[in-house]
């Protein structure tokens, strides 16, 4: 599992349905290679929570909470964006695994050379670049959208 945390975003950036940011950033993400799961802010622990202990409520000094992880509605709130990868072990280890060959014959697989034995430490850098991308494309539709 990989956490990433963007910071300083402005509130705004996304849309409600069809652009929305989360959905975007989430999009990104499970285009990295071994990524099987994303979620954004609470996410998946959202659904042992009551409505009232999940909602983000705010005051006059701001939210008292993050559990939607800086976007509600689709849009950034202002606080930091939080989202959670989940990768897939690499399949290419020294192990012997079973396959077929291209005539369907059942044969034995060995993989030799170098390889990854853990794609995570690759991944945090990749997931980084990712979420910026994402962010940025949204920061500058907003630009041009408002002309600011």
């Amino acid at each position: 599992e990989i956490t990433v945390v963007a910071h300083k975003i402005p509130v705004g950036l996304g849309e409600p349905v069809f652009d929305r940011l989360d959905a975007e950033i989430c999009h990104g993400l499970m285009s990295i290679n071994a990524v099987k799961g994303v979620e954004i802010g609470d996410g998946f622990d959202c659904v042992s929570k009551l409505g009232s202990e999940f909602r983000d409520e705010i005051n006059s000094g701001g939210f008292l909470s993050n559990s939607a992880g800086g976007i509600l509605g689709g849009i950034s709130t202002g606080q930091d964006i939080i989202a959670r990868l989940a990768l897939k072990p690499t399949s290419s280890i020294r192990k012997p695994g079973r396959s077929l060959n291209t005539k369907g014959e059942e044969v034995e697989v060995v993989t030799t050379g170098r390889h990854d034995p853990c794609v995570g430490i690759r991944a945090v850098p990749i997931a980084e670049a990712m979420i910026a991308i994402t962010l940025l494309d949204h920061y500058l539709r907003d630009k041009a959208q408002n002309k600011k």
